[in-house]
C-alpha cells in the first residue's frame, strides 16, 4: 500500500496532467490539434533540399481558429532556372474540442502545402510529398520532470493532388518531448496510404511511409530553429539519402 501511495505521489509531483499552454500547431510536416492564441501570428521559413524554400504566415483569429498562407519555390537558391510553386497554399484550422485531463484536443483543418518539387504534368499535378489536405487531428499533452510530452495522431484526405489516381485517406502519428526549456525532440510517421497506387507509387520516394525526426531549439521565447531529418525510410532506388532541412519560426503578438 505504501508503495502504491508513493507511486501516486511521484506521478502527481511529475505533473502527469494536461499542459497549461497549447501544444505546437505542427510537428514536422503533419499538424497537431494546437492552434495559435488569439492576437498572435507566426512567420516561418522552411529551407528544403536542392535550394527550395517555403515561406508561411499564420494568424490566430480567435483562440480556436487560425488562418494562414504559404508560398515558395523548389529551387529558389541555386543556378538553375527559377521555378515557383503554381499558387499560394492555404492553412486553416479550428479547434473543436478543448484538451482536458481525460480527453485529447481535437481540431479540424485544411493544409494544401506539399513539399519538394511540384510536378505539373497532366497525370500528376502534385508535390513530391503530398500535402495533408483536409484533416482531423487529436493531441494529448502531459508534464514530465523534463517538460511537456505530447502525443498526436490524425486522419487526412488530400483533395487537391488526386490526378495520380490515388485518392485513399491517410493516417499520421507523432510525438514531441521537451528535453529542457530550450530543446525538444520531435518524431512523426506519415503512413502515405495515398501514395501506393499505380502512378502515385512510381512517384513515391519512401518505403512504407514517411518517418521524420527533428530537434527544435527555442533559444528565445518567440524564435524557434529546427533541424529536420525527413524521409528516413527512403527508397534507395529513387533517392540517394534522406532529406535534411531547416525551419525557422518566429511568433509574435499584434
Amino acid at each position: 500500500m505504501r508503495y502504491t501511495n508513493a507511486i501516486l505521489i511521484f506521478l502527481m509531483m511529475a505533473g502527469i496532467s494536461g499542459q497549461e499552454l497549447p501544444p505546437p500547431t505542427d510537428l514536422i510536416t503533419v499538424p497537431t490539434a494546437g492552434t495559435l492564441a488569439r492576437g498572435s501570428f507566426s512567420m516561418d521559413m522552411r529551407i528544403q533540399d536542392e535550394g527550395g524554400m517555403i515561406l508561411g504566415l499564420s494568424a490566430g483569429i480567435t483562440d480556436r481558429f487560425q488562418f494562414g498562407l504559404s508560398f515558395g519555390s523548389p529551387n529558389l537558391i541555386g543556378d538553375d532556372s527559377l521555378r515557383w510553386y503554381p499558387r499560394p497554399e492555404a492553412k486553416v484550422k479550428y479547434l473543436i474540442i478543448d484538451e482536458n485531463l481525460t480527453m485529447p484536443g481535437i481540431a479540424f483543418g485544411i493544409n494544401t502545402q506539399g513539399f519538394g518539387n511540384y510536378h505539373p504534368e497532366d497525370s500528376l499535378n502534385r508535390y513530391d510529398t503530398k500535402a495533408v489536405g483536409a484533416y482531423l487531428a487529436a493531441s494529448k499533452n502531459w508534464k514530465s520532470p523534463f517538460g511537456n510530452v505530447g502525443l498526436h495522431s490524425g486522419i487526412n484526405y488530400n483533395f487537391t493532388e488526386i490526378d495520380d489516381g490515388d485518392t485513399d485517406p491517410n493516417l499520421f502519428f507523432g510525438f514531441d518531448v521537451e528535453l529542457n526549456p530550450e530543446f525538444s525532440f520531435l518524431l512523426e510517421y506519415n503512413s502515405a496510404m495515398n501514395e501506393n497506387g499505380l502512378t502515385a507509387k512510381t512517384m513515391s520516394i519512401n518505403k512504407g511511409g514517411y518517418l521524420n525526426a527533428a530537434v527544435r531549439w527555442s533559444f528565445v521565447e518567440s524564435l524557434h530553429l529546427e533541424l529536420h531529418l525527413n524521409n528516413l525510410l527512403f527508397d534507395e532506388e529513387k533517392v540517394d539519402y534522406f532529406k535534411r532541412e531547416i525551419k525557422i519560426t518566429y511568433i509574435e503578438y499584434f
